[in-house]
């Protein structure tokens, strides 16, 4: 499992280049979704794919996570019939992932969001049965749910036959970054993955406290908030096109904070 994702929403007809540049700067875990709303996923695929037929990246050193979307998610290019219960749309929803990552299995399914705003309907619980019958095949090592509530995360655990492994939430300093979930993940042995760590919070970024420690530590605030978050607990995922600040990111793993920076930054914006 890495301990640093590289997120390729957003990036259209640059998704295989960026996703190219965030492996070669080191980066091994990559996180996508079968929505073409938001991502390409055969492009991050196709970048994984070019790199280890070059010899130059072991394809099994490759952690790789999508996710199935509701139909609410979607636009009209979706992976399933729409009209298939919830069931089928993961089985054909999954089938095509495979043929994007051109890969047999997955180390990651997540469920892209619930399809309410409050509690678990039964589409989701349909849903999430079909990616429990998934990993108890072999053929996902692991699935987990994004964007989700506590409350929705409690009744999630509580009554799946197969827990969450992964949580991923947008990440508000203005909520502790999200610090109940992240309470709850702890107590449950849920690693929590957090995105838009920077983007989300530009202000806390950018605010005296954060850049107090990093100029103490002689780093920059974003690498402090990316190195915050490791030492939480947090799977931080970043998704800049910048590949200096790829590389940069990732030095989040050569320095700490101490215990007085980590609360400072914890209460931040609160």
């Amino acid at each position: 499992m890495p301990a640093f994702l590289y997120g390729t929403a957003w990036k259209e007809d640059r998704t295989e280049e960026l996703t190219r540049a965030a492996l070669e700067a080191g980066f091994r875990g990559i996180d996508t979704a079968n929505q073409r709303r938001h991502y390409v996923e055969a492009a991050a695929g196709s970048a994984v794919k070019s790199l280890v037929a070059q010899g130059r990246l072991d394809q099994s050193a490759v952690f790789l996570q999508t996710k199935f979307t509701h139909r609410a998610g979607q636009d009209h290019r979706l992976p399933y019939d729409p009209a298939a219960p919830p069931e089928e749309q993961v089985r054909q929803s999954f089938e095509s992932s495979l043929s994007h990552l051109h890969t047999d299995h997955l180390d990651s399914y997540v469920l892209h969001g619930p399809s309410t705003r409050r509690g678990i309907a039964a589409a989701d619980w349909g849903v999430w049965r079909a990616m429990e019958a998934l990993n108890r095949s072999g053929r996902v090592a692991l699935i987990g749910v994004s964007n989700v509530t506590l409350e929705q995360l409690a009744s999630l655990h509580r009554e799946a036959g197969v827990k969450p492994a992964f949580v991923q939430n947008r990440c508000y300093a203005s909520a502790g970054w999200d610090r109940d979930v992240r309470a709850f993940c702890s107590e449950h042995g849920v690693v929590y993955q957090g995105f838009s760590l920077l983007t989300a919070n530009r202000a806390s970024v950018g605010s005296s406290v954060v850049r107090r420690i990093a100029q103490r530590v002689g780093r920059s605030p974003e690498q402090v908030v990316f190195r915050f978050a490791l030492q939480v607990g947090m799977i931080p995922m970043t998704g800049t096109s910048n590949s200096a600040h790829m590389k940069q990111d990732l030095e989040c793993f050569e320095f700490e904070l101490a215990e007085a920076d980590i609360t400072a930054i914890e209460n931040v914006a609160l």
